[in-house]
């Protein structure tokens, strides 16, 4: 059985609308930087389906570059802030991803910190392939659990594996994260072909070291992505379209 209403609005409520949140300002820096490669594969699209509002940074991209957003949110906690936040600029649909039946296809589908929270990723990738346009793409980013403060911490004896979830997934609500390998196989067993891969943000710590961290540095540290292997860095990303198109 998958996660209900009410327990994404329990996260939704610690976690999104948490003010106390001391390491929200990391990831969403994280997240800002991962922008213009999303929008780099967005060109010449429209039609723009999101799965999940988070805190709302993509949304507010997509919104500011005119795009026609689409949001399926599972929460209700989630879906009223972003109608506080967005108005009429977006059509809003409460229901969970795998209760999703769209009226139209779309462009492109962002499932951006998606796959790590759902049971079965790869029925929801099947049914991604229903909602999108014959050239559309999916973009997908997933937290990596290659990246090197996960290799530090099994090597420091403070998680026994690099797939372990620490407090802060189970907290967000993570049920697995992923290599790059594992993604892919998970991509490319649902009849979809890669057409780019990528990293983002070279993190050496866990979050809970780093809320000392200056905001030129943590930006320096997503900046200097393109230079590390994205198999070392705290988040890998994904585009892909469905085979034969």
């Amino acid at each position: 059985m998958g996660i209900s209403k009410e327990e994404l609005n329990k996260i939704a409520l610690d976690y999104h609308m948490n003010e106390n949140i001391p390491d929200k300002h990391i990831e969403d820096l994280g997240q800002i930087y991962t922008i213009e490669w999303v929008k780099k594969h967005l060109q010449g699209k429209t039609q723009i389906l999101e799965l999940g509002y988070g805190e709302g940074i993509f949304t507010n991209a997509l919104v500011h570059d005119n795009y026609n957003v689409t949001l399926v949110e599972g929460s209700s906690v989630l879906i009223d802030k972003a109608k506080e936040n967005f108005g009429q600029q977006v059509d809003y649909i409460h229901c969970l991803f795998e209760d999703y039946v769209p009226v139209k296809k779309f462009d492109a589908i962002l499932a951006l910190h998606v796959l790590e929270h759902i049971d079965q990723p790869r029925v929801l990738l099947n049914q991604m392939k229903q909602w999108i346009n014959d050239d559309g793409v999916i973009i997908v980013i997933v937290p990596n659990q290659n990246s090197i403060h996960r290799k530090l911490a099994v090597i420091m004896g403070l998680q026994p594996a690099l797939d372990t979830l620490s407090q802060r997934d189970l907290l967000v609500g993570h049920q697995r994260v992923y290599s790059l390998e594992t993604l892919e196989a998970d991509i490319k067993a649902t009849d979809y072909h890669v057409i780019d891969t990528t990293g983002f943000f070279l993190k050496v710590l866990p979050n809970s070291m780093m809320l000392e961290y200056s905001q030129d540095l943590l930006m320096a540290l997503n900046e200097i992505s393109n230079s590390i292997s994205k198999d070392l860095l705290a988040n890998i990303g994904v585009v892909a379209q469905i085979k034969n198109k």
